[in-house]
């Protein structure tokens, strides 16, 4: 079970753990309303590519933040060190995953290009405060992530399926979770599908791509959300000599409050207005 939100303060009181190394865990469930970020971390001549690859897709990769080449902060989303702030990071050459660190100060280069995107653990609070399970909160386990016959839209040698993350819940719930995460266009907004799983070509929600097995229950509906991880697809299919990620569920923990978070960080909307839909 993870340990009572109470015990870890705020965002920063958390990135502070995991820099000292003691906490390694995914962090659904950890930093209250912060928003969280997917992490991609490219060198200079791969940058401009993957972030048209972001550009032509902002479900799955909505942008928070691109840092400056060399420079680990990201000075907009809080007091970050991304050489250390994250629990788990994934090392990939030349497409291929070579490694998981929990810390990155080693490999840190001059000609680093860094991104930030939402993730969708940024509206779990929301779900949870309107009475709508989060069963891998309450599980203590990583949320499943798959890969879907759903190709996202290229850009240079980026591209590849899309990946999303699964909750299940109630069909009831279900219909409320859309207009819930309708008003978290940076954290992935609504769902990209609800249903039978086999549609978007997923065919053992027991065995996911990514993360832990759901906690399926009696009138249980799957409820779908393009997920951060997209971007991992698309890093084997273009093959850069070098990139570094967040590993799955294990993400950045920022300062800005995720119902404020568009407001913030773009200067319109808000989770406080009323939802409306995101671009695909």
């Amino acid at each position: 079970m993870n340990e009572p939100s109470k015990v870890i303060t705020s965002p920063a009181a958390l990135r502070a753990r995991i820099r000292a190394g003691q906490f390694e865990k995914p962090t659904a469930g950890y930093g209250g309303d912060a928003l969280q970020a997917n992490l991609v971390i490219l060198g200079r001549a791969d940058a401009q590519e993957f972030l048209r690859f972001c550009q032509a897709n902002p479900r799955p990769c909505p942008l928070l933040a691109v840092g400056e080449p060399g420079d680990p902060a990201l000075p907009t989303l809080g007091d970050i060190d991304l050489r250390h702030d994250l629990p788990r990071y994934r090392i990939w050459r030349d497409g291929n995953l070579v490694a998981e660190p929990t810390d990155i100060a080693d490999l840190w280069r001059d000609d680093l290009v860094s991104f930030a995107l939402g993730c969708s653990f940024s509206f779990e609070d929301a779900l949870t405060r309107a009475g709508i399970p989060v069963r891998h909160q309450s599980a203590g386990r990583n949320a499943p992530m798959y890969r879907t016959n759903l190709a996202t839209r290229p850009a240079g040698r980026f591209s590849g399926p899309l990946v999303v993350s699964m909750r299940p819940m109630p069909a009831a719930d279900a219909i409320e979770a859309v207009t819930i995460c309708h008003r978290f266009p940076l954290a992935h907004g609504a769902p990209v599908h609800l249903g039978d799983p086999a549609e978007i070509g997923i065919t053992d929600l027991g065995a996911p791509d990514f993360g832990d097995p759901p906690d399926m229950r009696p009138g249980d509906i799957s409820v779908f959300w393009a997920c951060g991880v997209t971007p991992q697809a698309a890093i084997m299919a273009a093959k850069p000599a070098f990139a570094i990620t967040h590993a799955p569920g294990y993400m950045l923990v920022t300062d800005i409050p995720a119902p404020h978070a568009e407001r913030r960080l773009t200067g319109v909307g808000g989770a406080d207005q009323a939802p409306r839909p995101t671009n695909g």
